[in-house]
């Protein structure tokens, strides 16, 4: 049977207990594919699933053309993936890929984690990722075609580590889109380590820097979420951060997440006529399938009015403020 993404089924095969429909080679990667890349391209652990690496292949092909890029790498994300495999390690969904080096590196990722409000729940799980939406406050992700942009390192309060209190600073990697993803910087949508502070109180720190006119900085718990969901942004662990961030430092990239509106709309449209996704040419992560029964996509059009709705009706407080610490 030809698919529509020209795939065609080349065989079935049983893998932990589920049935995976395994796609024949594309003609972009027959033709231009190296042998040293195809060992990493499948639907296993740590491999990257052959849609994703097609357009990720062919927007950083495109944006290398076009002299947006000198990148020797560039990246790629499957947001349809869990986020923990087997032996409950964080799943592996973000794929870096060196080419002249040889080098390919799947490492984990976080997704958007949405919002459960009263006109709309549009929430994703711990696990997999059910909604999307490129709408302004959705703390969704959105899939398509970006660049890396700019990075921007702030202080974000104390911690204690070993006892001391130590600074924490992150850095933040803008991403710049286009098509549906153009409003990437709108959204404050780009790339970080999975690790943010929980503020728990004021430390008198009167020699810090970042210390306020009484002297006080704000100190609190640090909080590891590596493989866990986001506000739509795209999060590494710590280490694998050290890894990915330096190679886009002032040397910008593409990145492509997957899937796209129209990828889940086709999806979605698949599952409601009764018909089998892969059989269907259409790509998803089973277990993730399995669990979300069907995904869907938010507009931006119709969803912005639910939030924006939503922010005005909440009421004005005063600004809170920390307590001293002990």
């Amino acid at each position: 049977m030809q698919a529509k993404s020209g795939i065609r089924v080349l065989a079935t095969l049983v893998f932990c207990g589920m049935t995976l429909v395994m796609p024949e080679k594309t003609s972009a990667q027959s033709g231009g594919i190296p042998a040293w890349l195809a060992p990493h391209v499948g639907l296993g652990e740590g491999q990257i699933a052959p849609i994703v690496l097609e357009r990720a292949r062919a927007l950083y092909q495109r944006k290398l053309r076009q002299g947006a890029v000198r990148n020797p790498c560039y990246f790629a994300k499957d947001a349809t993936r869990p986020s923990t495999a087997r032996g409950g390690v964080p799943g592996k969904r973000f794929f870096v890929i060196c080419e002249q080096s040889q080098t390919f590196r799947a490492v984990s990722s976080g997704y958007g984690n949405g919002r459960n409000l009263p006109k709309a729940n549009f929430a994703n799980g711990r696990e997999c990722a059910r909604n999307f939406s490129n709408a302004e406050g959705s703390n969704l992700t959105m899939g398509g075609n970006y660049l890396t942009a700019e990075s921007r390192t702030s202080f974000k309060g104390y911690y204690s580590n070993g006892g001391r209190a130590e600074a924490f600073y992150r850095t933040f990697l803008l991403f710049d889109g286009e098509g549906e993803t153009r409003n990437a910087r709108a959204r404050a949508i780009g790339g970080h380590e999975a690790r943010f502070l929980r503020w728990q109180c004021r430390m008198q720190k009167p020699q810090s820097p970042h210390a306020d006119e009484k002297g006080y900085v704000p100190f609190g718990r640090l909080v590891n979420y590596t493989g866990g969901r986001s506000n739509g942004c795209t999060t590494w662990s710590p280490t694998e951060a050290q890894t990915v961030l330096p190679l886009v430092e002032g040397n910008p990239t593409t990145l492509y997440i997957y899937p796209e509106s129209r990828d889940i709309k086709a999806v979605a449209r698949a599952i409601d006529r009764g018909r089998s996704v892969s059989g269907s040419g259409l790509y998803w992560n089973a277990s993730c399938l399995q669990e979300i029964g069907k995904p869907q996509f938010w507009p931006k059009r119709s969803l912005q009015p639910v939030i924006n709705s939503w922010r005005q009706s909440l009421p004005q407080r005063p600004p809170t403020e920390l307590p001293i610490c002990d």
